[in-house]
C-alpha cells in the first residue's frame, strides 16, 4: 500500500521522535491484503533507522496481521488487518510509545496499570470508518505497553468477516477479554482500567466523597458542560465537572460542517479540543460517574448522589446532561441491540457490507445514514412515519439519485424479528393498514434524540417532552440550579448553540453566587 508523499513527510517527522529500537513483525499469506499490509510496513520501516521489519509464520495468528514491539522481547500489541483510516493514528502512536516517546497520562495512572494483577488478552473488533474505535484501540495498546501481562489485538471486522459472523458481532467497537465479551461501544482508558482493576472502585468512591464543596458543579461533559466549566473557572470560583463520559453525544458525531469558523471537523476531534481547553483551567474533572439524585441537604449546598455510591456538594449546579438516541420502543429493539439493531451508521455500517439493511427515520440523520450506507451495503430500505421526508432538499435529491435505496413513506415500524440476530422487521401502512414483512440483516434507527432527565423527574420542572424548563438566564425552577444544551427547552439542538447556552448558564450561576452567598 503506497502512501502519498505528504503522508510520508508527516510520518517521517513524527517518527523522528522515536528514541529506542522498535520491531515490526509481519504475519502474512498469499492474499492481496497481505501484500498491501507488508507494503505499508515497508514504507514505515524506511522512515526510521530505529524501526526494523521481519516476517514470521504463526498458524495461531490471523493473517494478514503484524505486531509492534521491542526487539528480543515478547510482543503484546497486534494489528490484524491494515490500520488505515481512523486507525492510522493508533498505529503511529504505538510506534512512538514503543519507541520511548513519553506517555501522556499521569504517573499515578501508569503505576495503577503496572500493578494490575492477572493475565489479560484483549481483542477489539473495529471498522476503519468508526470514529470511536481508535479510543479503545489506543487505550488497550497503552495498557499492553505498560503491563507485561496484558496484550491486545485490533481486528478489522470488514477483513475478517467470517470471524465476525461466527462471533455474532454486529456493532463496533466490540471487545473480548480472554475469549469472553468484555464490552461494546466507546470506552476510555480510565473506564477500562476500572473494569479490570477490582481494587480501584472503593478508592475512587472514597476519594470523590472526601472532596470539599464546590461553588459550581456541572453535570455533563458535552459542549454545554465544557463551555460552562471554562466560563465558571475563568471567574475564579471553585468548579467541578462530573460526567459519565467527556464529550457526550458529540463523540458519536462524524462530520461537523456548521461549527462557525471551523469549516469541517469530526466529533472526537472537537471533543479532544474541548477537553484540552477545560484542562487549561482549575476544573476538577470527575469522569466515568453518573449522577442519579439531586437535592438540597438542608444547608447552603445542593447534594448530588452518584450511582457509584459517592456524593458531591455544591453551592450551585449546572445541568448539561444532553440527550441520547431516541428508541422506537417496539418489540425486538432492545433484544437485538448490537445484534443487527444499531444507531451509528458510520461505526457499524462496514459490518453490513453487501447485505440488505433498513434505516428508520426520514429526517436529516436518517437520510444521511441511508446515503452513507448505500455505498457499503447491497440495498437500503428507508422507512418514514410521516407522508413525506423531513430532511433538507439537497439530501433528498442525493437520496433519490441512488439506485439501491427504496423509500417507504407514511409507514409505522411495528416490530423487529430474528433468532440470534436481526432477520427483518414488520411495518404497517398508516392509510391502508396493510402489513408488510421486510427481510433485512441490519436496522439503523435514526429518529432523533431524547433528553437525559429520567433521574430528575419530580425534582424540578420538565416540559411534556422531558426537557428541563429554563428562562433566558438558564435558571431552572430550583434556585441556584441552572441548565444548558440539548437537555433543556432551548430550541434547535446544535453544538454551537449548546456552547453558548453553557456559557450563559455559567454566567447566571456566578451572578446567583455573588448575590446570595
Amino acid at each position: 500500500m503506497a502512501l502519498d508523499q505528504n503522508i510520508k513527510n508527516q510520518l517521517a517527522q513524527y517518527l523522528e521522535m522515536i528514541k529506542n529500537p522498535v520491531e515490526l513483525v509481519a504475519y502474512r499469506d498469499s492474499s492481496q491484503k497481505s501484500d498491501e499490509m507488508y507494503s505499508l510496513l515497508e514504507e514505515i520501516q524506511k522512515t526510521s533507522k530505529l524501526i526494523s521489519l521481519v516476517e514470521q509464520q504463526d498458524k495461531e495468528l490471523r493473517t494478514p496481521s503484524f505486531s509492534v514491539g521491542i526487539p528480543n522481547n515478547r510482543h503484546r500489541i497486534f494489528f490484524a488487518g491494515i490500520p488505515m483510516g481512523h486507525e492510522f493514528t493508533s498505529l503511529i502512536l504505538s510506534l512512538l510509545q514503543m519507541g520511548g516517546h513519553p506517555l501522556k497520562i499521569s504517573q499515578e495512572l501508569i503505576d495503577q496499570i503496572k500493578n494490575i494483577n492477572g493475565d489479560f488478552h484483549f481483542e477489539t473488533f473495529i471498522s476503519l470508518s468508526c470514529h470511536n474505535c481508535p479510543d479503545i484501540v489506543q487505550a488497550l495498546n497503552l495498557i499492553s505497553l505498560i503491563n507485561e501481562n496484558i496484550s491486545h489485538v485490533m481486528i478489522d471486522g470488514a477483513l475478517f468477516q467470517q470471524e465476525v459472523e461466527n462471533k455474532k458481532i454486529m456493532s463496533v467497537p466490540t471487545i473480548f477479554l480472554n475469549g469472553e465479551k468484555f464490552g461494546q461501544g466507546r470506552m476510555d482508558l480510565e473506564e477500562i482500567i476500572s473494569k479490570i482493576d477490582s481494587s480501584a472502585k472503593d478508592r475512587i468512591i472514597e476519594g470523590i466523597s472526601k472532596k470539599a464543596p464546590y461553588d459550581v458543579l456541572i453535570v455533563g461533559g458535552g459542549p454545554a458542560g465544557a463551555s460552562a466549566a471554562v466560563y465558571s473557572a475563568r471567574k475564579g470560583i471553585r468548579t467541578a465537572l462530573v460526567a459519565e463520559r467527556f464529550g457526550g453525544q458529540v463523540m458519536d458525531t462524524l462530520g461537523i460542517e456548521n461549527f462557525i469558523s471551523v469549516k469541517a471537523t469530526e466529533g472526537p476531534k472537537l471533543v479532544s479540543a474541548l477537553e484540552e481547553h477545560v484542562k487549561d483551567y482549575e476544573v476538577d474533572i470527575i469522569n466515568l460517574q453518573r449522577v442519579n439524585k439531586l437535592f438540597k441537604n438542608g444547608g447552603p449546598f445542593y447534594e448530588l448522589k452518584l450511582e457509584s455510591g459517592a456524593k458531591l456538594e455544591s453551592k450551585s449546579v449546572i445541568l448539561a446532561t444532553g440527550a441520547r438516541w431516541r428508541e422506537l420502543g417496539i418489540p425486538g429493539e432492545s433484544e437485538f441491540r448490537g445484534k443487527g439493531v444499531a444507531y451509528c451508521p458510520h461505526c457499524d455500517g462496514p459490518l453490513f457490507k453487501g447485505k440488505n439493511v433498513a434505516v428508520i427515520g426520514g429526517g436529516n440523520s436518517g437520510v444521511e445514514a441511508a446515503i452513507d450506507l448505500a455505498g457499503i451495503v447491497k440495498h437500503v430500505t428507508l422507512v418514514e412515519f410521516a407522508p413525506s421526508l423531513k430532511a433538507d432538499q439537497i439530501l433528498i435529491d442525493k437520496l433519490n439519485s441512488l439506485k439501491n435505496i427504496e423509500v417507504i413513506l407514511n409507514t409505522e415500524t411495528k416490530s423487529i424479528f430474528g433468532s440470534d440476530k436481526v432477520q427483518g422487521f414488520i411495518c404497517v401502512d398508516r392509510d391502508s393498514l396493510d402489513e408488510k414483512k421486510i427481510n433485512v440483516e441490519g436496522i439503523f434507527i435514526q429518529i432523533g434524540l431524547i433528553p437525559n432527565t429520567d433521574w430528575l423527574k419530580g425534582t424540578l420542572n420538565l416540559s411534556p417532552y422531558g426537557e428541563i424548563e429554563i428562562n433566558q438566564k438558564g435558571e431552572t425552577s430550583l434556585p441556584g440550579v441552572f441548565a444548558a444544551g440539548d437537555v433543556t427547552t432551548t430550541p434547535y439542538k446544535q453544538i454551537i448553540i449548546a456552547m453558548g447556552e453553557g456559557s450563559k448558564a455559567a454566567l447566571g450561576a456566578f451572578d446567583h453566587l455573588i448575590r446570595s452567598h
